[in-house]
């Protein structure tokens, strides 16, 4: 099968719940998934799906336990994990043990000038043609969009987070 490269982008929630679904489909198929998370070293409730799906699933997280919040200068720490991330994805992408792989939110590493877009596209375009490659996160950039397959924008109409100051629930959000 051909692979494709598909970038879930925009304010809207869902970029992440998106490509976990699109993970749990893929190893319901019998494929092998890589799912590494820029920007997050905290503990959320989807780390737990290689257990759920041994031998099918692999996820990593390439952040640091703190929350960069925007206009927030990152640390080197920060950096160094997303430069070691984006290799460690890169070589998963071209071991031929993976039929999908996902990078997390590394829109919003590259937005935040954590990883540099031209490095990024290196990587892009250095897609084996049997992987199917997503990205996610907001600010995806023109160029990233212009090498997309397949661009999903999800886009906020109402949010409880604004209308209810309800923070992230445990499976839900986190």
């Amino acid at each position: 099968m051909k692979g494709r490269f598909q970038l879930y982008t925009g304010n809207g929630k869902g970029k992440t719940t998106a490509a976990l679904g699109l993970t749990v489909r893929a190893a319901c198929a019998g494929m092998k998934v890589y799912f590494g998370q820029f920007m997050k070293g905290q503990d959320y409730s989807e780390l737990c799906l290689p257990e759920h799906f041994p031998g099918a699933i692999t996820m990593e997280q390439f952040g640091t336990p703190r929350l960069i919040c925007k206009g927030e200068k990152p640390s080197e720490d920060d950096m160094r994990s997303a430069a070691a991330g984006l290799e460690k994805i890169r070589a998963a992408m071209v071991s031929e043990n993976y039929d999908l792989v996902i990078a997390d939110e590394l829109n919003v590493a590259v937005h935040m000038g954590i990883l540099n877009e031209d490095d990024v596209m290196e990587f892009i375009g250095q897609r084996p043609d049997d992987v199917e490659l997503v990205l996610t996160g907001r600010y995806a950039p023109g160029s990233f969009i212009e090498a997309a397959d397949l661009v999903t924008e999800m886009r906020e109409v109402k949010h409880y987070f604004v209308t209810e100051k309800l923070l992230a629930r445990k499976g839900i959000e986190s």
